[in-house]
């Protein structure tokens, strides 16, 4: 969308005072994210990351106008395969427009206020503060998907502003390493502004031909722009903050991320510090890649960059400095990025204060009721599991990766504390049976070649889950049988089907009878004589061989631990 006001200011002060200090850098940091080697006359180069990202708000209607708002989310009856203009009710391209969207004589803005709550729960999130007094204004330039000629954005006077977000630290792979101390992103603003429209350059269907069309569905969607400190120094950091933004989105409701639908656009601005051989530091001008929205081209985009600029730098001598900002685009299937234009500055947009539009007041009673909307973050859950259910961080940190099997765990916690679980265990059971049961049929339906389905939309319910861990901790049921009884809970053939009354139709439950338990181990034993031999010679390791006989037997009907300390009374052997 152009040049944020202010950002490519505060980016190249920022750059020029910082004289080789990284003043949020943990001393941690990853060596290679600090330097990289090129040859002699360059020993050392230091990769110099800001982020400016553009969120569609799942607002029903547009910033401006009560058209009907594509970013909106998908209601539950919904075709999964709509398009945006369908599931919305359009007619298809350029249906999702009216006179005040195509700026036209007489037509005048409404501020949506769900909107305005959305991008302040965001901006909270990030550590903003809410300007209690902002004001809208109107950024000219013209371009064929932005039908006004203008957009309505925020210059001087930005809703959110001057916040900081703690990232976990990365390690020389790219993985989290939570033994770090977090990096310290500085959020500079968080504005809200209106989409433009999109411009499509092949047909539909993907054909070929030599024009462009447009498409102003997309123009008025509630677009709120963050723009953060240059602080990021590796492409890694910088995915992560993407993943994470995206998620904390996701939990507020600002927006649903789906990023190939344009929710999430990424644009980083680059540039790198080059240590010379006689000591002195050079800057390279700062590179803008436009609108990227996936995590891979994101870091393929950064890491080209990193290689290149200093290449460039030798060929050119171009330093940092006034008008030596470019545009560049990305070619995924290239792999390297191209140039667009040469960057305007904030000047060349001539905003000023949009006429027909009241400032924006939030006084302190709205905004904490805004601010009570938040709950929890993906990132405070994530440590509320490992402490309180004893989760392991990566499991912790794959059941809030995504907002829906976050709140799917949650429920299947509830269900079985409802049903007299003890919390803790509660947790843990859930974490195991979404991890290993839940991810096990995930994989199963994959390798089908079936849609891929998250945990929590397999067919089988919390309410189930907490069944299954009910029977579980009751010792109704063995592993192996839950394991199972959790899979045919994903059949649409036992949806809404009791997991007690199913468990018990399919044999599964443990057999509490005596006497079938001693004739399973009497059968184990005289099938097993070796083995029983064994374990009456003092190998008790040999014991899990005869107890996996009587669950065999069983037909996985006896409780393991009664049918080991069964058959260790009958070999005569005490542990």
């Amino acid at each position: 969308m152009g040049e944020s006001p202010g950002v490519g200011a505060a980016f190249t002060a920022w750059n020029r005072g910082r004289a080789g200090v990284d003043r949020l850098a943990s001393p941690q940091l990853p060596t290679r994210f600090r330097t990289h080697r090129y040859d002699p006359s360059m020993p050392h180069v230091r990769l110099i990351v800001g982020l400016e990202i553009h969120v569609e708000l799942a607002t029903r209607t547009k910033m401006f106008s009560r058209v009907t708002n594509p970013a909106a989310p998908m209601p539950v009856a919904a075709s999964a395969s709509g398009t945006g203009e369908d599931r919305a009710g359009g007619g298809g391209p350029n249906s999702l427009i009216d006179p005040v969207v195509l700026g036209l004589p007489g037509a005048l803005p409404v501020m949506n206020k769900a909107a305005v709550e959305l991008s302040m729960m965001v901006g909270m999130a990030l550590g903003c503060s809410v300007a209690p007094f902002s004001r809208w204004d109107r950024k000219s330039y013209f371009y064929p998907d932005l039908p006004k000629n203008y957009q309505i954005s925020q210059y001087e006077l930005p809703l959110c502003l001057d916040g900081c977000f703690e990232l976990p630290s990365v390690d020389d792979s790219g993985n989290i390493n939570w033994e770090l101390l977090p990096r310290r992103i500085g959020i500079i603003r968080a504005h809200l502004e209106e989409d433009a429209g999109k411009l499509l350059h092949e047909a539909p269907g993907g054909g070929v031909i030599d024009f462009s069309l447009v498409d102003l569905n997309r123009a008025g969607t509630p677009l709120l722009e963050i723009v953060t400190q240059p602080d990021f120094g590796s492409s890694d950091e910088v995915v992560l903050f993407a993943k994470m933004l995206r998620n904390v989105c996701r939990f507020l409701g600002a927006s649903e991320g789906v990023m190939q639908k344009g929710h999430m656009r990424f644009e980083p601005n680059i540039n790198t510090e080059l240590t010379l051989a006689d000591g002195r530091l050079v800057r390279t001008p700062i590179v803008e890649i436009k609108n990227l929205n996936s995590f891979k081209s994101l870091k393929g985009a950064i890491d080209f960059e990193l290689r290149e600029q200093p290449e460039r730098w030798l060929k050119d001598g171009r330093e940092m400095g006034a008008g030596m900002k470019t545009t560049r685009g990305w070619d995924d299937s290239a792999g390297r990025t191209f140039v667009q234009r040469e960057k305007e500055d904030a000047h060349d947009y001539r905003y000023f204060p949009d006429p027909d539009l009241v400032p924006l007041v939030v006084d302190d009673a709205w905004r904490e009721r805004v601010r009570a909307r938040i709950g929890e973050l993906p990132l405070s859950r994530m440590k509320r599991y490992m402490e309180r259910y004893g989760v392991l961080r990566k499991e912790a940190a794959a059941l809030t990766d995504e907002r829906d099997v976050c709140f799917f765990y949650e429920e299947c916690i509830a269900g079985a504390i409802g049903l007299g679980v003890e919390d803790a265990r509660a947790g843990r059971q859930a974490a195991n049976f979404m991890l290993q049961s839940g991810l096990k049929r995930a994989n199963e339906r994959a390798a089908k070649g079936e849609a891929a389905a998250a945990v929590n939309e397999l067919g089988i319910t919390p309410a189930q889950v907490a069944g299954i861990i009910k029977l579980r901790e009751d010792d109704a049921i063995g592993s192996t049988a839950a394991d199972e009884l959790f899979g045919l809970l994903c059949l649409p053939e036992h949806a809404g089907a009791d997991p007690a009354a199913l468990g018990a139709q399919r044999g599964m439950l443990i057999v509490r009878d005596e006497g079938a338990l001693d004739a399973w181990v009497a059968g184990a034993i005289e099938q097993n004589a070796k083995v029983a031999d064994d374990v009456r010679s003092g190998k008790l390791a040999a014991v899990g061989r005869l107890v996996g006989a009587v669950m065999k037997l069983s037909g996985g009907a006896a409780d393991a631990k009664a049918a080991r300390a069964r058959l260790l009374e009958k070999l005569g052997v005490k542990e």
